[in-house]
């Protein structure tokens, strides 16, 4: 029943924010350690690629970065190919074949940095070589005491950032992050925050950015925030989060109280349930609902 009493739980704190006059946020609806685990993830990010890469997509991420995949046949599937990492996951779509991008993380606001963790840089690096690609230029992490980082790219032109952590428990490995470059902080930050209900965390210097990023967290994702100043291009529409929630008609109402962007309303109900927001970047923050999730008691 541990499902149930979360459920409960969550609607009192619910009722309780109301009686108090703190506005609603989407917090609590989205997939928490309250519920049994989810078979489809809980904070995803989605990244479109042209889909004449699909080979070394799939070798760059499964064989290279070493994550696994899962079948066609999963839960929550279609086309796309994906990546558990923690409890999240990494989705990869096919599109119409374009150019591979080009921009530095500064040069466009998005989705721009996915971060991977890892114990053994020595590991890493030889499954580059092993493959006839440059091994990674790890350097001193700052900002991650004893950690070593290395930013590259994808076959696609997206960028990664790789962070080796000696000694790392398993879920410090199991952590994953995603990194928006974005054009109004101060907007930015209301929206995750005071709108998704994700815990802020104290900002960070990252030197190598050569900005301040402001990481937003929820289990064992962080969505960090950095700002380089108005007028990048915008790459909105290269990827985006998809939330695993488990009442996406109560998320309805809570945007529609906070006046949030809505891209896509409420759809039917049906197998899957979803709800499209953009950020003020315009980047889709979409919620679905699936049937046949596993919400039963373990």
């Amino acid at each position: 029943m541990r499902w149930l009493l979360g459920a409960v739980l969550l609607v009192v704190a619910g009722q309780a924010a109301a009686q108090s006059g703190a506005p609603p946020t989407v917090r609590p609806y989205l997939w928490s350690s309250e519920r049994p685990k989810s078979q489809i993830g809980e904070i995803n990010v989605f990244r479109r690629f042209s889909n004449e890469r699909t080979a070394a997509m799939r070798e760059f991420y499964g064989e290279v970065l070493g994550l696994p995949v899962l079948p066609e046949t999963a839960l929550g599937g279609g086309q796309m190919i994906r990546y558990p990492v923690g409890s999240s996951e990494v989705k990869l779509f096919p599109v119409a074949p374009s150019p591979a991008n080009t921009a530095g993380i500064s040069e466009a606001a998005g989705v721009r940095v996915l971060t991977f963790f890892y114990a053994d840089e020595a590991a890493v690096s030889q499954r580059f070589t092993a493959r006839s690609l440059p091994a990674p230029k790890f350097a001193p992490a700052a900002a991650r005491a004893g950690a070593r980082a290395a930013l590259l790219q994808d076959p696609d032109g997206e960028w990664v950032e790789l962070v080796v952590m000696p000694g790392a428990s398993q879920e410090q490995l199991a952590r994953f992050e995603i990194g928006i470059t974005v054009a109004d902080l101060d907007a930015s930050r209301a929206f995750y925050g005071d709108v998704m209900g994700l815990t802020p965390q104290p900002p960070q210097r990252d030197e190598r950015l050569g900005t301040v990023k402001y990481p937003f967290t929820h289990g064992s994702t962080t969505i960090n925030l950095w700002s380089f100043g108005g007028g990048a291009a915008s790459d909105a529409q290269a990827a985006g989060m998809q939330y695993i929630v488990w009442n996406v008609a109560a998320i309805d109402g809570v945007v529609r109280e906070r006046g949030a962007r809505v891209d896509r309303p409420l759809s039917a109900p049906g197998q899957m349930r979803t709800l499209w927001l953009l950020d003020p970047d315009g980047v889709s923050n979409y919620f679905a609902e699936f049937a046949g999730n596993d919400n039963k008691p373990q």
